[in-house]
């Protein structure tokens, strides 16, 4: 079985002299979480580029590139024992890092409407060893169980915010989300922040991501 642990390591050197990575609590959690766990088994060997891969579902589903989860993770500025929700989760990656970061207090809830990515998910984070929650259903409702959340992380970009995720933020947490058009039409990542007299709202770089699909999504 091939070693990813070299692979692993150049790649968050990388992402460190590119300033992805920024902090010390992400650094760890990149080098932790096994990447490789996380790949269509066809794509294993390529865990380690820099660039998103497809993963089981409807055929829009990809893992993305692997320096976009220190991107929308630095901002959202997660912590242990913070309440996290992700929307869109894919092939688990993602959680698994943010399960790392707010570590074993902590709660992760993913939600993910394909069935066959739900599945796929939930398959690599159990096989990982990783305590998240992952939900089959519409990610643009939210998920009311366990709202508020200290941070909200949409992963498939959406004409705009959710209303339902707005009101699922506690006050002083953070959301981010990629809004704009339908995939190849790019969108703004942008940075939400909640405080008590409203909200502020920062577009921190482009970026291209699949659509999410639901309520307050895209047409499927």
């Amino acid at each position: 079985m091939t070693d990813f642990s070299r692979s692993r390591i150049d790649m968050v050197d990388r992402y460190k002299r590119g300033g992805y990575i920024q902090t010390k609590q992400m650094e760890e959690a990149v080098l932790v979480v096994p990447r490789e766990e996380f790949m269509d088994p066809r794509f294993r060997d390529y865990a380690y580029i820099d660039r998103p891969f497809p993963i089981p579902g409807d055929g829009r589903q990809t893992i993305s590139a692997p320096y976009m989860y220190p991107t929308t993770y630095e901002p959202l500025k997660l912590e242990p024992g913070m309440k996290v929700l992700e929307i869109g989760a894919g092939s688990g990656y993602g959680a698994a890092l943010a399960k790392e970061l707010v570590e074993a207090d902590g709660i992760v809830i993913t939600v993910e409407i394909n069935k066959e990515t739900h599945a796929f998910a939930e398959r690599n984070l159990k096989m990982a060893g990783y305590d998240v929650e992952v939900i089959l259903g519409d990610g643009s409702l939210g998920y009311t169980e366990l709202a508020p959340y200290d941070a909200i992380s949409v992963t498939a970009s959406t004409p705009d915010i959710p209303p339902p995720l707005l009101t699922q933020l506690d006050v002083g947490g953070r959301l981010i989300a990629p809004v704009g058009g339908r995939s190849m039409e790019g969108q703004d990542l942008l940075l939400v922040h909640k405080t008590e007299i409203g909200l502020t709202r920062k577009s921190l770089m482009k970026v291209v991501y699949v659509p999410l699909l639901g309520r307050y999504g895209f047409p499927g």
